[in-house]
């Protein structure tokens, strides 16, 4: 190799390890910003608590929240009322999730389906889930039944709709060539429909845990006697201010934490997404 062509490939790949230095040096600094600003909100909170700025009775210290946290995991309300909240969510995700997939598959795959659906849809949807409790408390009583059912109808409807605005969004000449190898339905749907819609369709799975989430909650607050939710409305009653704040704090980090899931889920269905 000339000397020229060596300065060349040379300089290309002092110009790549200083891209991926950069890039490294950015994904710290983020990190670092992650992690340190939640800790520098706790500092202020537990700092103006502590000199009176804020009242100890709705705000209790972070400290305090943490000792709390501590004593209920140690009695065991905590893990048995998240575990039960937990179980009725996926089953409310699986219950709702599973024919709202196939149906929004369904839906962008043949029109006519898709024309006699989508205004049922439009006119169910935008009904407050929260307002179909009492319903709900009716036909299934205050069991388990009325709780999945509410996380259920939460997740219909965002998989429903993202799933079908994912396979619309599928290019044609997909379609076509699949038709062109004799590719029977059931090919097409495993094959076309699935893959292409994959990143709305996990997009929509995400948007329904969190509506989920927020349903389960308010259904635990109405009828039920154990759940996160009915744990926060407890302590509201019994004026136990920081047990309520550990209600709130698991139910975000079990947001977190599926987010999480989800994107690393996310990262092995859709690589090409993840890669771009």
């Amino acid at each position: 190799m000339s000397e020229a062509g060596e300065r060349v490939q040379g300089g290309g790949l002092g110009r790549r390890r200083t891209r991926r230095g950069a890039a490294g040096g950015e994904h710290a600094r983020d990190l670092a910003f992650a992690v340190l600003s939640p800790l520098a909100l706790l500092a202020v909170w537990e700092i103006t608590v502590r000199v009176g700025v804020l009242d100890e009775r709705f705000f209790p210290a972070p400290t305090s929240i943490v000792s709390t946290l501590v004593e209920t995991i140690e009695s065991g309300e905590l893990l048995a009322n998240t575990g039960i909240s937990l179980r009725r969510m996926f089953l409310g995700m699986l219950v709702g999730g599973t024919p709202a997939l196939l149906l929004g598959l369904v839906m962008g795959l043949y029109r006519p389906i898709r024309v006699a659906v989508d205004p049922l849809i439009a006119a169910t949807y935008p009904i407050p889930k929260s307002a179909i409790l009492p319903l709900l408390l009716l036909i299934f009583g205050l069991g388990e039944g009325s709780k999945i059912a509410m996380v259920a109808i939460g997740v219909f409807f965002p998989v429903a709709i993202n799933t079908t605005a994912g396979v619309l969004e599928i290019d044609r000449i997909y379609h076509d060539v699949g038709k062109n190898y004799g590719a029977g339905r059931w090919q097409t749907f495993r094959t076309i429909a699935l893959p292409g819609a994959m990143p709305l369709i996990l997009t929509g799975v995400r948007l329904g845990f969190g509506i989920g989430l927020i349903l389960i909650v308010i259904a635990e607050m109405v009828g039920a006697k154990s759940g996160l939710g009915y744990m926060i409305w407890n302590a509201w009653q019994i004026f136990q201010v920081e047990v309520m704040y550990v209600g709130l704090i698991v139910i975000s980090v079990i947001g977190v934490l599926f987010t999480l899931v989800l994107s690393e889920l996310e990262r092995l269905l859709v690589p090409w997404r993840t890669a771009r």
